[in-house]
């Protein structure tokens, strides 16, 4: 039977065992969509990403072919699984045309071609010599602004625990998430959500998940404490929602364009994320929106099916 190798990373961390758990299949030719769904579902993470290798030249064009699976679905894009598979890639070699070996650590921005089309992530090092990446999102699209009777009905809050002063909406920059304001650290704390009823209203709307933001927070060096519950449970980190979150933030007022801020997550699940974004306003948009953090390696094994 064939075998699959992959890797098993930790990212929005510099710490191995916190952050948002992926497993990146190196090379996914061979396999079917029903069978990345089925390895999606084995490796029981929030998400797993499947890396089909191409040509230098299709890949230098239109970038490297990647596909990300939940444990239910796939995704058109994600961002902590695009961050860290970047990440895998950026220290690995590819072949180049004459038949020799490149490595992809002498490239500072890695392409992958994803359902929403090209994601270039940037590489630095930062003052401790640590390899920092950030990714650009698409441009977002601003959704439905929601009731927050509505929001209350749906997540089991009280319209008193929402911030009054921001709204609840849609954002996508790839996937939509309604951004939910709330109010006090000490209800972020206490969520419990009735998934049904969340996935009932969200079925009524424009957006596929909810995002809960706040702006008290844990840390010091934290703009925003963050918690995502879906049909997997909690999402320790959520890349993508960060894309939305900053846009949603420039464009009322809540950061000034190409601040840099950051985005506590998983904090409560004991697997504490941070997440560095930022984003430029253009009159009344918001484009050049930025995702980044940091990505630890953790394990390696191969998958026989």
């Amino acid at each position: 039977m064939p075998s699959y190798s992959y890797v098993q990373l930790d990212v929005f961390t510099q710490k191995a065992l916190q952050g948002n758990q992926l497993a990146v299949f190196t090379d996914a030719r061979g396999l079917s969509p029903a069978d990345m769904q089925a390895l999606a579902r084995e490796t029981r993470l929030a998400e797993t990403t499947f890396i089909f290798p191409r040509d230098f030249a299709t890949e230098r064009e239109r970038g490297v072919e990647v596909r990300i699976f939940t444990t239910e679905e796939e995704l058109p894009f994600a961002g902590h699984p695009t961050l860290g598979t970047a990440f895998l890639l950026h220290g690995s070699g590819r072949r180049t045309q004459d038949g020799g070996v490149r490595l992809r650590a002498s490239e500072p921005v890695i392409n992958l071609e994803l359902k929403v089309g090209k994601v270039p992530v940037s590489f630095s090092r930062d003052g401790k010599g640590l390899l920092f990446g950030e990714m650009t999102q698409n441009a977002p699209v601003f959704g439905q602004i929601h009731k927050k009777e509505d929001i209350a009905r749906a997540t089991g809050l009280k319209v008193e625990d929402l911030d009054p002063d921001l709204p609840a909406q849609t954002v996508s920059t790839g996937l939509p998430f309604v951004i939910v304001p709330v109010k006090s650290l000490a209800t972020m704390h206490a969520l419990s959500i009735e998934t049904k009823k969340l996935f009932d209203y969200l079925r009524t709307t424009d957006a596929k998940f909810m995002y809960f933001v706040c702006r008290e927070v844990e840390n010091s060096g934290s703009k925003f404490h963050a918690r995502m519950i879906f049909y997997n449970g909690e999402d320790p980190a959520t890349g993508s929602a960060g894309g939305n979150t900053v846009a949603w933030a420039v464009k009322h007022g809540v950061l000034k364009s190409d601040e840099q801020a950051v985005i506590e997550q998983g904090i409560e699940m004991k697997r504490p994320s941070f997440i560095h974004v930022r984003a430029t306003k253009v009159g009344d948009g918001v484009k050049n929106v930025r995702v980044g953090g940091y990505v630890v390696e953790v394990m390696r094994g191969e998958a026989t099916i």
